[in-house]
């Protein structure tokens, strides 16, 4: 599926045009869309994985215990929620949380190409292996972990996911660690 080529007004206008989407079958579980949240000129769009259930609720992504991780790694660096971006690699909640499907991911990235293309970001930080392989298939997050990639005159800042550090409390240096780049990187 290609990139949406409607023109669109602003990204309110196109969220908007996102939650009427029955293109898989994750819309038949979903409560709502969650499209994405922040500022629409941020230099930082942080891509994860999916939505999950407090998501899935309220409509906004990562409100739930990863989301404060994420909201403390961004205070650690003097950034608020507001000053970035935030999104998934797919828009709707997959039942029981589960892994998105190649199939599901196929049908929702050219949302996501969307919003990069009209937000414009100076860095694209990849939360998790599901983000990092939208645009590097080949790494291994273990080993890509922390480091700034370029790919199609876009820069990445790959990274391990903040819920990794709620499961494995040794991850939470690694996750600080790494976030640090971002105020190298700016």
């Amino acid at each position: 599926m290609d990139t949406p080529k409607t023109s669109f007004p602003s990204l309110k206008d196109f969220h908007a045009s996102i939650a009427e989407c029955t293109k898989c079958e994750l819309h038949k579980e979903r409560t709502q869309v969650v499209p994405g949240s922040g500022n629409p000129k941020a230099k930082i769009l942080f891509i994860g994985e999916a939505p999950g259930k407090n998501e899935d609720i309220k409509g906004v992504p990562f409100v739930g215990a990863a989301g404060k991780f994420l909201n403390t790694l961004l205070e650690s660096i003097e950034l608020e929620r507001e000053d970035v971006f935030i999104a998934n690699t797919v828009k709707c909640r997959p039942p029981k949380n589960r892994d998105p499907k190649k199939s599901e991911i196929a049908t929702c990235i050219p949302y996501l190409h969307k919003q990069i293309e009209i937000i414009q970001p100076k860095i694209i930080v990849t939360l998790g292996r599901f983000a990092m392989n939208l645009f590097f298939p080949d790494k291994k997050i273990g080993e890509a972990h922390g480091t700034i990639q370029e790919k199609d005159g876009k820069k990445f800042l790959i990274m391990y996911h903040p819920a990794a550090a709620l499961y494995n409390g040794s991850m939470r240096e690694t996750l600080i660690k790494d976030f640090s780049q971002l105020t190298k990187f700016l």
